[in-house]
């Protein structure tokens, strides 16, 4: 999931059974269905969360992300029976939906300056098929697909690839400025983060600490990013790590939060929960972290949404369904909030989008 995407870390409340191959008889850039606004109440103790609006139904909807003039949203889903992800943009109030990527498998999509364009992960370059899943024998693991960065017009065409490294690279989030954009990669041979020009110029490396680093977000001002981590206390659980990495899987049971300056300078923990902490992105006076977690049952696949000052104190709840909620992002103007959640859900692993006025 990946931002989950490499870390889904509710990969076992996301998953869903592969119905059909990932390639779409519906092309790039074909606007479909109709807008879904279903209004459905908040739970108990939700009081963040007025007005909350359904805007899928069906399939594996998730890390939807707004552009920054707040009009569209994109985001990678499984529907219409797709055994992996496919990116699509689609406006804010769920109209003109359109997918705009090619087979293989998407993540992590993006809006560039001006929102005439969108940037995301996906393995077309390597097979137009969906990435082979981890030997179930290795247990519960994730594979690490081999993504690049592609960019594309919002109608799916002029797709030009960013990237070029032929292994995880993805969970790009553009800065505030528009300059620049900060992503998760295994270009070095672990999980890292780095930064890059929006042409794909000027990469920098910004973690090197051993274990996996991701899931990166700039704060409002641009000025720090917050991520995902988990780094080893001892040689012998830093090896099963590196092993496991080596097959192209890893162990997404452990993560905290993490914030550093925009340099790669400061790097310091920000949560010791324990369970799984990912997804964070920002409240928008930057003075908080929103994020997905796992803490008080680490060994369930309840996530709720979570907000948290940066110096670790604060913690407060903010969903509380007894599913998976998760990849939550502000709108633009502060006023509403985009999350992914199995609420409601028809079937297991099921996974749609919801939208609500910020109280």
């Amino acid at each position: 999931m990946p931002r989950t995407p490499l870390f889904r870390v509710a990969a076992a409340a996301l998953s869903a059974a592969a119905l059909s191959a990932c390639s779409s008889t519906t092309p790039a850039g074909a606007p479909s269905a109709r807008p879904l606004r279903r209004a459905i109440a908040s739970d108990t103790g939700e009081a963040h969360l007025a007005n909350l609006l359904q805007l899928t139904d069906g399939g594996e909807n998730a890390e939807a992300y707004f552009s920054a003039d707040g009009k569209y949203i994109t985001f990678q889903s499984t529907r219409d029976g797709r055994s992996c992800d496919q990116q699509y943009v689609m406006r804010a109030d769920g109209s003109q939906l359109t997918k705009v990527s090619r087979g293989g498998k998407t993540t992590c999509g993006w809006f560039l300056p001006g929102s005439k364009q969108v940037f995301f992960g996906a393995t077309h370059h390597a097979d137009s098929a969906c990435p082979p899943k981890p030997d179930p024998s290795a247990g519960y693991v994730w594979g690490i697909d081999p993504y690049d960065i592609y960019v594309t017009d919002i109608d799916g065409r002029n797709m030009k690839r960013l990237t070029n490294y032929g292994v995880y690279t993805a969970e790009g989030v553009l800065s505030p400025d528009g300059k620049r954009i900060v992503f998760t990669s295994l270009k070095d041979g672990d999980l890292d983060i780095y930064t890059m020009n929006v042409d794909g110029t000027d990469v920098k490396r910004l973690t090197t600490t051993p274990g996996y680093d991701g899931g990166p977000w700039w704060s409002p001002d641009g000025t720090k990013i917050v991520y995902r981590a988990w780094h080893y206390d001892n040689p012998t659980d830093l090896k099963a790590y590196q092993d496991l990495l080596a097959k192209r899987m890893i162990r997404p049971n452990r993560m905290e939060l993490f914030v550093m300056n925009a340099d790669g300078s400061d790097q310091r923990q920000i949560t010791t929960l324990g369970g799984a902490n990912f997804g964070p992105s920002w409240t928008p006076d930057g003075q908080r972290i929103i994020f997905s977690s796992n803490h008080k049952n680490p060994r369930s696949r309840n996530f709720d949404l979570f907000t948290v000052k940066l110096d670790g104190t604060g913690l407060e709840q903010i969903t509380t369904n007894p599913e998976f909620d998760g990849f939550p992002m502000f709108s633009p103007n502060g006023k509403q909030l985009i999350f992914a959640s199995n609420r409601g859900a028809t079937k297991q692993g099921e996974t749609n989008l919801f939208i609500a006025e910020w109280k």
